[in-house]
Formats: structure tokens, C-alpha cells, sequence
């Protein structure tokens, strides 16, 4: 039996001729990522171990952008940690404010993750980086630890579900209401420990920050990693953004699959995740009238230039509701920075929105954007758990920038207008 796109990444990570599903290897890495809640932790971690010093200061990454600009005392503590660690080891890669931006954006604009690459995160949304062809997967602190001690990983290799996309989607049907519509499918655990790998002649009509999207909300199906393969675009992208040298991975023809879901992206409509779980989802037509008090455009699933571009084209000449507070958070400095030049921020700021520096912020209850009690939140993010971005009792609906800038003019949860 054939190789998924994933076991022949890990088999080749491993130094193995092959690996099947469910067999445990140690694999090497080429990145290990941390930010500013989980690196103290993993930096604590590895005071305890004998090994002093990391295993290869190029091969790791530490981005303090959760609770950055610092919101308070302790977030400041955490920053100060994870910025002395990174001196006292030489560690090329360390951003903070200034030079930050949300990780998962900035790293593969850096050019740090290319095919074929083994990447392990101290941050669930690790997985984003598939969508160049890489296997990345988020761990805890302590495996964290260990990887920038040893530069290797244990894992068990997961088996696979492989999800055909066809057909050409309709404007502004994005690479989230795709994904919204998959887990809405098969559930928040029904890639549980799976790999997701996407193919299909539809896979053409996705732009790099749509795969990006996707991939990076694979975790909240449960999955292990979600994987796109490598194509012009992702080829383009990476000469762009990279020196590395990549590695190209195709899937075996008898490669097994334990399930196969088509999708024809023709059909799919605007797509929301109602509270409270990402699987929770209704398309555009079946939402009903729901008033909100917060928009959040950004975070690591949709902050990117063409997430900016889109909320842009709908609020451009209109005016945020009366009573909503509208956030634009840009994943990065130089997507801020292309957003400034194109005329996006001025456009925001007239419409009535505030526009932050890149930050994971609101996303995670951090600070930008905490709800109130009650309140109801339309958010391009990527989790809608309870309390997630605030108080227990306030509400957060998963959706594309498309939705999320209409639903700011509207007042309500509301979809763009053809």
C-alpha cells in the first residue's frame, strides 16, 4: 500500500523507506515555533535538561504576539522571558512589537516553512503551514522543549482523509467558507488525529491565503495537520518569500484514505459558525436576523493582504453601524504596511473602524476587543468556544472578512452583496 503526502514527508523526516498509519518514529525538524504564553514554559522546561543551548539557533522561532503590545505586568514578564532566552542563545528568529506579527502569518511570509519541511508549534494553529506542501503540527511546551534541545520529535503517524475539491467558487466564497463547510460536514473531532490533505481541480481556484485559512482550522476538526499539494502557486510563493531549498511530496496512487469527502466549491454559499463550536455552521441564508456589537477582521486565519483587500471592496464609501465597534487587526507589519499604501487603513478608519498593529489580541480573550457580557461578536477568527473572547456569556460567529465587513454595516450578521 501506497503513502499519503504526510507519511512520506515523516518517512523521509524519519530516514525511513516508509511508515504506515499508527507507527510511532522520531523524526527530524527543521522549525521549531513558540510565542509569548507557551515559550517560558517550554524555556523552563528545558533548564531542567542536561543539554544546554538549542540545537541550531536558525531552525527556531519565537514570536511574542499574543498579549503583545504588552496589556499588563505579567504579559510584559513573558516577553522579557521569552526576549532573554533568544539573546542568551543567539536565536535569529525572534520578532516582537515593532517587528512581530501573528505567527502563523509571519513566518511563512518570512520564508522560514517551505515544502516538504517538518514543523512542530507550541501553538494549536501550527498545522497552517501545510498549505505549503509542509507537515506542521502544534505540540505542547514540553515536546516544544525537547525540539530545541534535540531538534527532533517523536510522533505517531496519523492515517488520512482525503477531501476532493471541485468546481470554481462564486465571488466571495473564500478558503473559510470552505472550511467552515467541511467542519460543519464531519464534526470538530471527525479528523480526530488525522491528516487532512485537499486535491482536486477545484484546489486551482484557491489563492495561497485561502489554503492558508484552511489549513490553519484543520486543528478544529480535530485533525493532526492539513496538508495542500504543491502547485504553481505554492511554488511562486515560496521563490517570492524564501531562499530555503523545498522539498516536493506527492501522494502515492494507492495511497489509503479512510475516508474521501468531495466537495463541489460551485455550490458553496457564505458560511457562518454559530456559537459555540466551529462545526456549528449555517450558510449566509439560513442565519436569520441576528444584531452584533463587535466585528473582528484579522487574527491568523484571515489577517492577510487579501483578507484586507476584501473587507476593504465592501466598506469602501460606507459607515460601520451605529452601536457595533468594528476591529481591523492586520496579521503583520508588512501586511499593515501594503494595506497603508493601497489605501485599505484609510478606508477602514473612514468607514468608522479602529485598526490595530498585528496582534493575536482579541482572538484568544487577550486584550483589542474583550466582549461584555451579553454581547455578540461576528469574527473572522478561528475558535467560537465559551469565553473565548470574553465573558462567558457573549457569543462569537465564525466567518469570512466578506461577511464579517458586511455584517459591520449592516449591524447584523449579514452577507456581501453581489
Amino acid at each position: 500500500m501506497g503513502m499519503t503526502m504526510t507519511q512520506k514527508i515523516l518517512a523521509a523526516a524519519a530516514g525511513l523507506s516508509e511508515v504506515k498509519a499508527g507507527q510511532l518514529i522520531e523524526a527530524k525538524l527543521d522549525l521549531v515555533l513558540g510565542n509569548d504564553v507557551t515559550s517560558p514554559v517550554a524555556i523552563g522546561e528545558m533548564k531542567k535538561m542536561k543539554k544546554k543551548g538549542v540545537f541550531d539557533r536558525e531552525k527556531i522561532a519565537l514570536v511574542c504576539d499574543h498579549f503583545t503590545p504588552n496589556k499588563d505586568i505579567k504579559s510584559a514578564q513573558l516577553c522579557k522571558c521569552t526576549r532573554e532566552f533568544a539573546a542568551e542563545n543567539g536565536i535569529t528568529h525572534f520578532y516582537e512589537t515593532g517587528e512581530v506579527g501573528i505567527e502563523h502569518a509571519l513566518l511563512p511570509e518570512k520564508g522560514l516553512v517551505v515544502a516538504g519541511d517538518v514543523v512542530i508549534g507550541a501553538d494549536s494553529h501550527t498545522c497552517t503551514y501545510g498549505a505549503l506542501g509542509a507537515f506542521s503540527t502544534g505540540v505542547g511546551s514540553t515536546d516544544m522543549a525537547a525540539g530545541m534541545a534535540t531538534g527532533e520529535a517523536w510522533f505517531k503517524v496519523p492515517g488520512a482523509l482525503k477531501f476532493v475539491l471541485t468546481g470554481k467558487p462564486a465571488p466571495w466564497i473564500s478558503g473559510k467558507d470552505v472550511i467552515l463547510h467541511i467542519i460543519g460536514m464531519i464534526g470538530v473531532d471527525g479528523a480526530l488525529y488525522k491528516s487532512m490533505e485537499f486535491t482536486g481541480d477545484g484546489i486551482q481556484y484557491l489563492s495561497m491565503d485561502d489554503r492558508f485559512a484552511m489549513t490553519n482550522m484543520a486543528i478544529e476538526a480535530g485533525g493532526k495537520n492539513g496538508i495542500f499539494p504543491v502547485d504553481e502557486k505554492t511554488i511562486e510563493y515560496m521563490k517570492e518569500h524564501s531562499v530555503k531549498e523545498y522539498r516536493i511530496f506527492e501522494a502515492d496512487a494507492d495511497a489509503e484514505y479512510e475516508e474521501t469527502y468531495t466537495i463541489d466549491l460551485s455550490a458553496l454559499r457564505p458560511t457562518v459558525a454559530f456559537p459555540h463550536l466551529p462545526e456549528n455552521t449555517r450558510t449566509i441564508d439560513e442565519v436569520g436576523d441576528i444584531p452584533i456589537n463587535q466585528v473582528v477582521i484579522g487574527s491568523c486565519t484571515n489577517g492577510r493582504i487579501e483578507d484586507m483587500r476584501i473587507a476593504a471592496k465592501i466598506m469602501e464609501g460606507k459607515h460601520v453601524a451605529k452601536g457595533v465597534r468594528c476591529i481591523v487587526i492586520p496579521a503583520t507589519q508588512a501586511v499593515y504596511l501594503q494595506a497603508l499604501e493601497e489605501g485599505l487603513l484609510a478606508t477602514f478608519i473612514k468607514a468608522g473602524a479602529a485598526v490595530s498593529t498585528p496582534t493575536c489580541g482579541p482572538c484568544l480573550g487577550g486584550h483589542m476587543g474583550i466582549l461584555a457580557e451579553g454581547e455578540r461578536a461576528v469574527s473572522t477568527t478561528n475558535r467560537n468556544f465559551v469565553g473565548r473572547m470574553g465573558h462567558v456569556d457573549s457569543e462569537i460567529y465564525l466567518a469570512s472578512p466578506a461577511v464579517a465587513a458586511a455584517s459591520a454595516i449592516a449591524g447584523k450578521i449579514a452577507g456581501p452583496q453581489d
